[in-house]
């Protein structure tokens, strides 16, 4: 078992930090269903503006059924960072086993049009002791 649930890395100069917490009133561990929600907080801490375009995330359980999820922008947005600049945003992921892990990426953009890519390093989706 990791010593914490959260993640933290850094690439392109743009921190990502991930903190998920188990939802116990919404899960039903009876039924296989065990529901989190997670905490994303991005940090420009480059020199250069940034956006957001997509995000990927690598969801497996301790089954280890593995389930790959893309789409535009996170809940429905496509924020800008300035140099400096943190957003921060909330959304959950119901898994049908008490452990699992996120990952992924986001798919970015500097104002000249350069895409890169910045990870989320991995993070726990553990209905139990660790915090």
């Amino acid at each position: 078992m990791p010593a914490s649930t959260h993640s933290e890395a850094v690439t392109e100069g743009i921190r990502v930090k991930a903190e998920p917490r188990y939802l116990v009133e919404r899960s039903i561990p009876d039924e296989g269903r065990f529901v989190f929600t997670y905490k994303i907080t991005l940090t420009n801490e480059g020199a250069s503006w940034a956006k957001l375009k997509a995000r990927h995330w690598v969801i497996v359980d301790s089954e280890g059924r593995r389930e790959d999820v893309y789409g535009p922008g996170v809940v429905g947005e496509e924020p800008e960072l300035y140099p400096g600049q943190s957003y921060s945003y909330h959304s959950f992921c119901p898994l049908s086993t008490n452990f699992g892990t996120m990952e992924g990426s986001f798919s970015m953009v500097r104002e000249d049009g350069a895409p890169f890519e910045i990870r989320v390093a991995r993070f726990y989706l553990a209905a139990g002791e660790i915090t």
